[in-house]
């Protein structure tokens, strides 16, 4: 652990908040939960795109079939990235729920 000797205060602070000041961390704060959604936005895509190729496909429009597999494959894939994330939340929830204070 790196400690700030010119100031004190900030000795047990993160390296990274060690090296930087508060206004340049919060000029490129991201935060946790808009990367989730930025996540549940993409599986959203993902899964209306796949519908829109399985569709076409099933209408008889010239859509190659490949591109339909490979959509509807990155589709599922995604989705069930975003269900384990939500099991191992969920998971993490009960667990601080089992801690004693």
């Amino acid at each position: 652990m790196i400690i700030n000797e010119l100031e004190p205060t900030r000795q047990f602070l993160p390296k990274v908040q060690q090296k930087y000041s508060a206004q340049e961390l919060d000029k490129n704060d991201v935060k946790f939960v808009d990367t989730i959604k930025s996540l549940i936005q993409d599986v959203n895509t993902q899964q209306v795109d796949s519908a829109s190729k399985v569709e076409k496909l099933i209408k008889g429009e010239p859509v190659d079939i490949h591109d339909v597999m490979i959509s509807a494959e990155k589709a599922k894939t995604s989705f069930q990235l975003l269900m384990e994330l939500r099991n191992k939340g969920l998971d993490l929830y009960r667990e601080v729920l089992r801690m004693q204070v």
